[in-house]
Parts: C-alpha cells; structure tokens; sequence
C-alpha cells in the first residue's frame, strides 16, 4: 500500500471515528444546557446577586454604626508655653462615636421590603430571559427534526429518480424509448438532487443557530437525537384554562405585581418626608496636653468623657419637595397598575394567537395528510404505467411533482403542527414535564 494510500484510510477512519463519537442532543438536554450556560442568562444571575448584597445592606442599615477616632498634634511655639514651659506642644485625643436612628417614619423598613422586591424581581428577569430562550431553542430544534425527515424524502425521491433514469436509459440504447424521455428524466433526477441538497444545507444552517442558541464551540461536533417523526394530533387545552396558567405562573405577571408593590413603597417613604427623624448619638473619648506639669495617663484619666443625646430634625418646609414627592408616587402606582393591565392583556393576546396557530396547524395537518394520501396514490399508479409504457414521461413528472409538492406541505404541516402544540403548552406550563 501506497504511502498516500495509507494516509487516506488513517483520515477515513479518524474521521468515521470522529462522527461516531457526536453527541446527540435531546431537545431536554438543550434546554438544560442553555439553562446553565447562556451568558445573557449567567448575567442576569450575577444581577440577582448584587441584588441580595444591597438586601444585606439595607437589613444592616438598622443597626447602629461605630466610629473610632485618634489625634495627635504638634505645635512649636517662639517661646516657652503653659506650665512646663515648653516651647513644643503635644497634645493628642481618641473617642469611640456611634449612632443609630430610631424613627424616620419607617423609611428603613421600606428600603428593606424594597430591597427584597428588587431580589425577586432580579430573579424573575431570570426566569423571563430563560423563557424567550426556550422558545428560540423549540424553534431551531423543530426546525432540525423537519430538515432532517425531508432529508430523508429527498433521498428518496432521488433513489427513485436514479433508478427511473437507468431504465429510461436502457430503453433508449435498446430504442425502445425517445431521448427526450431520457432527458426528462435526467432533467427530474437533477432537480430532486437540487432538493436533497438545500435540505442538506438547510440542516446545516439550522444547526447553527441551535449551536448558537446554547452557545457551544464553533468547532463544537453537535447533532440532534433521532427523533421519532410519528406524530398524533393531541387534544388542544381550554384556550381560557392557559390563559389562567399563564397568568398565574408567568414571570412577567408576578414582575408586574412586585413593581405596583414597590411603588407604593415609594409612596410610604414620600410620606415619610413629613414626619421628624429622631436619632440617638453617643460616644466616649479622652485627650491629653503637654503643656502642663500633669502626667499624659493622668491626663487620659482626668480628661475621660461619655456623652449621649438625642437628635429630631423636624422638617418644617421643604419648599414643596415632599408634596411633589407624594404626587410623583401616586402616578408611579397608577403606572405600575397600568403596565400590570398591559403584560396580562399582551399576554392573553400571545397565548390566544398560540391557540389560533395551533388550531390552524392541526387543521393543516389534517388537510395536506389527505392530500398527500391521494398523491402518493396517484404517484404510485403514474410510476407503474410509465414503467409498462402506457404512460409517458411528461404526465409522469407532473405526477410526480404534485406528489413532492404534497409531501412538502404534509411535512411543513407536521412540524408546524408539533410546534404550535408545544408553544402552546409552554404557556400552559406543561411543556418542560413532557420532555425526554
């Protein structure tokens, strides 16, 4: 065996080797997958991180802080100064300081509470990016498993074309049969061939954006699991029953909600500007001078002080910027109410066209399985008299044409079918449980 020779089968074998070894992803895989390792998705966790760090700072907002402080001072003077006549004086303090605020009219139990919403919410823009992903990856899923059975029609068709061509091909050396037959055929063959390969590429292409979707490797090996392409139109929920689901269990609703809920937080602590805030301050502390004949912990001990008070600040005009507050806070509700009214009445609208889809693709379905049933039929006979010669090759392609034409839509219709049905349930709430 030749050196290149030998390269070649080394080549072939990696790479038969290489393609056994592809995984094969099961749409439950992918949505897992991208579940973990979206970026889009792993930033907005890192979102709802910071979110409960700001949670742990407002709760510790409530404690009082402590403050310690330390001085020491150097002053030369042109002649000798106080009792130890001393032309440099030292001197030197230390104090502990601590507050704490004890009514602001609830401002710091709002910011709390706020604090928690924000938390939530930060969570629920996770599990509102994690839907619209969803989604995108049922799509280009779907979308493969319909690349690939027509793959497999489009095989078939130019199996049959081939073999069909063959014949005409003997026909026409035996001179049983014109060469415009035999060209026709080629001509067939040629374009069942053209249809093979955009299924190919599209295959290819759809591959991708699933890649893309999950974000794997550019050079990443990927294929989907070999699905099974029987299909049974399953009963179709209450269109009332989702819309019910999807309002009680969707992200956005309960963002919705939260937002109403911290607005009329922001209203509370608008209304708060009004009342006095009321804080206790204390501290301990002590200094020392060397300017006297008195020794420095003497003087640590002579000069020991504790102090505590009590600070109100009462807001008597606040040159109209609590009432503009309080009316700014009352707007923001009645926002918040309204984008609440708007996300339910968008979604009803995007689970109501979900039915519609889905009713209109099992209708499809329906329709183009007829159609086909009747071609195919059709296509067989047509087959049988251009092979006895009763027919010629003219109406044979014809025939053959509406029965691809057919088979196209059946497919279209099948996988539309699926993906409406499963869009629909995903509103519903049922989609991930189902999946294998």
């Amino acid at each position: 065996m030749s050196f290149f020779a030998l390269i070649s089968c080394t080549l072939a074998g990696n790479a038969q080797q290489e393609q056994t070894h592809i995984k094969q992803w099961s749409l439950k895989e992918c949505l897992a997958y991208a579940q973990q390792h979206n970026i889009t998705l792993n930033n907005l966790r890192l979102a709802k991180q910071s979110a409960d760090q700001n949670l742990i700072s407002a709760k510790a907002s409530v404690l009082p802080d402590l403050n310690a402080s330390a001085s020491q001072n150097a002053t030369h003077y042109g002649t000798a100064q106080g009792d130890a006549g001393k032309s440099i004086n030292l001197n030197g303090s230390a104090g502990l300081n601590s507050s704490v605020t004890l009514f602001n009219g609830g401002t710091l139990r709002a910011d709390i509470r706020q604090s928690q919403l924000a938390a939530e919410m930060a969570d629920l823009d996770v599990s509102e990016a994690g839907n619209d992903l969803y989604l995108q990856i049922i799509q280009a899923y779907t979308n493969i498993m319909l690349d690939k059975e027509t793959i497999v029609y489009a095989q078939d068709l130019v199996q049959t074309s081939q073999a069909q061509t063959e014949q005409m091909d003997q026909q026409y050396k035996a001179g049983a049969a014109a060469k415009k037959d035999l060209i026709q055929l080629q001509a067939q063959l040629a374009s069942d061939q053209y249809t093979l390969t955009s299924a190919k590429n599209a295959e290819r292409q759809d591959k991708i954006t699933l890649k893309q979707l999950l974000q794997l490797p550019v050079d990443s090996a990927f294929d989907i699991v070999k699905a099974d392409t029987t299909f049974a139109l399953a009963a179709i929920p209450s269109l009332h029953e989702v819309i019910q689901d999807a309002i009680n269990k969707r992200p956005e609703i309960k963002n919705s909600l939260l937002n109403i809920e911290n607005s009329k937080l922001d209203l509370k602590k608008a209304k708060a500007g009004y009342l006095p805030v009321i804080s206790l301050n204390g501290g301990i502390g002590t200094n020392y001078n060397n300017g006297t004949n008195i020794g420095t912990f003497r003087q640590f001990d002579n000069n020991f002080y504790q102090q505590i008070g009590i600070t109100a600040t009462i807001p008597l005009f606040s040159r109209k910027v609590n009432q503009t507050n309080v009316a700014k806070s009352n707007i923001a509700i009645k926002q918040a109410e309204l984008d609440l009214l708007n996300t339910k009445t968008i979604l009803s609208q995007t689970v109501e066209k979900a039915y519609i889809n889905t009713q209109n693709a099992y209708s499809q379905y329906d329709a183009s399985a007829e159609q086909l049933n009747y071609n195919k039929e059709a296509y067989r006979i047509a087959g049988e008299e251009l092979r006895v010669g009763s027919a010629n090759t003219v109406e044979y392609i014809q025939q053959k044409n509406l029965y691809i034409q057919a088979l196209q839509a059946y497919t279209q219709a099948k996988y539309s079918a699926m993906l409406s049905l499963n869009v629909f349930n995903f509103y519903k709430g049922d989609f991930l449980e189902n999946q294998q």
